[in-house]
């Protein structure tokens, strides 16, 4: 029983761990790409990498995604904050290497984002995100590392959640789906 438990201990070190250092490169990235970004463009100036495919246009987001809400930076650095609380939380629950990679990119996404909102102009708590990844043939937003990192944790949380793979890293059987009739409801069970 008790070499059970120091497996349990040992998976959930080596979980916390990888979640940690996953958080810290992607937090690490963002970060150190932000700096070169803002010490070495102009606002507005838009670089061509592989020409109309991959471009650097460094912009000041003060909202969310496609700049939406841009007068609501502070509700922005509350949610940040609040999501940093629960994935620090939750974290100890965490079995799963899978899922600890996707918790790991979510919690480097979010600090690096909440970072700049934090200490950047033009106040704290109010500063704009420093976004300048621009592939206007996929999406036509502009975005950084830190979004990366949150779309590729969002990206495989859906995987992983289709594919039945608890925070354990167990697969759910079907013996313990419920049935689905031919419509996609669920049907009754009769026991």
């Amino acid at each position: 029983m008790a070499d059970n438990a120091g497996t349990k201990k040992r998976v959930s070190s080596t979980t916390l761990a990888l979640l940690a250092g996953v958080a810290l490169c992607a937090y690490g990235l963002d970060q150190l790409s932000k700096y070169l970004v803002v010490s070495n463009l102009t606002e507005g100036e838009t670089v061509p990498v592989l020409g109309p495919v991959l471009q650097l246009l460094f912009v000041r987001n003060a909202g969310a995604a496609f700049s939406l809400a841009s007068g609501m930076t502070w509700i922005f650095t509350i949610i940040a904050t609040a999501v940093i609380g629960f994935i620090i939380w939750f974290a100890g629950r965490i079995r799963s290497k899978a899922w600890a990679v996707v918790f790991g990119l979510l919690l480097g996404g979010v600090l690096g984002n909440l970072t700049d909102r934090l200490f950047r102009e033009p106040s704290f708590g109010m500063g704009h995100v420093v976004d300048f990844i621009s592939t206007p043939w996929i999406v036509p937003a502009i975005y950084n590392i830190a979004d990366t990192a949150i779309v590729t944790s969002m990206v495989l949380f859906l995987i992983l959640s289709l594919r039945g793979i608890g925070l354990d890293g167990t697969r759910a059987s079907k013996a313990d789906a419920p049935a689905v009739d031919a419509d996609g409801a669920v049907a009754e069970t009769r026991d």
